[in-house]
């Protein structure tokens, strides 16, 4: 996993340690290289969806794709900000409302304020980032 921080290229080792060093969650200037980031498979209902992550003190960051045909294996309560790159998906809450998403539009929900899951007709890409920020006060 290669990343810069401050225009230096650290490793994973070096991204514990700065985690250990900056406990107040404080981000410095901080690039992300998503070529180098390994991609994580996540089986859904239909389909693998495949996750590339960075997580860092109290944030996550993902790219996620999600192929042809794929819908989520359960429904999921926490808060999100959601990004269509590419493609499009819907977003479906448990009380029946469906919304589709395609490039450039966004989606932002609290924790626990929504039960909520996502499917895909044609296979999508999607920045999905979630953290303590969305922590439900």
């Amino acid at each position: 996993m290669n990343l810069n921080l401050q225009n230096k290229s650290i490793n994973e080792e070096q991204i514990i340690k700065y985690k250990q060093m900056n406990p107040d969650k404080n981000i410095p200037f901080l690039t992300i290289d998503w070529t180098n980031i390994p991609k994580t498979e996540h089986k859904g209902e239909t389909g693998i969806a495949y996750w590339q992550t960075v997580q860092l003190p109290g944030l996550r960051i993902r790219l996620v794709e999600y192929p042809k045909d794929y819908v989520a294996d359960h429904w999921c309560q926490k808060g999100h900000i959601v990004h269509c790159l590419e493609g499009e998906f819907v977003s479906e809450l448990q009380n029946g409302e469906k919304t589709t998403f395609t490039n450039g539009m966004t989606y932002v929900v609290t924790d626990n304020l929504s039960s909520h899951r996502s499917s895909t007709k044609n296979g999508v890409k999607l920045m999905i980032i979630d953290g303590d920020f969305l922590k439900q006060e």
